[in-house]
């Protein structure tokens, strides 16, 4: 439904008709870590994430999965020759 209380005109997961569900009726502000993201939008209380009602819980645990101004590193995968993994397996090692 479209928040009609801190982020008016924004859908939002937390509204119903009988108004905010989230914690104390409102969203949190943006904290420090979510500045430059893109996610982080002006509104005419403040800063609010679009992507989640509490920011300040995201960082608390290391960075937000929903941080758009992060470059995440991408994991290399180990090929491995299934060939060599059979012959090793046999052998014992």
């Amino acid at each position: 439904m479209i928040c009609e209380t801190t982020k008016k005109g924004e859908d939002c997961f937390f509204m119903s008709k009988q108004g905010c569900t989230y914690k104390d009726n409102t969203c949190k502000p943006v904290v420090e870590q979510c500045e430059g993201c893109e996610k982080a939008k002006e509104f005419t209380d403040g800063k609010y994430c679009t992507a989640y009602p509490e920011p300040a819980l995201k960082w608390k645990t290391g960075k937000c999965n929903f941080a758009t101004h992060i470059k995440r590193e991408a994991k290399k995968e180990k090929v491995i020759n299934a060939l060599k993994a059979s012959k090793r397996k046999a052998a014992g090692r």
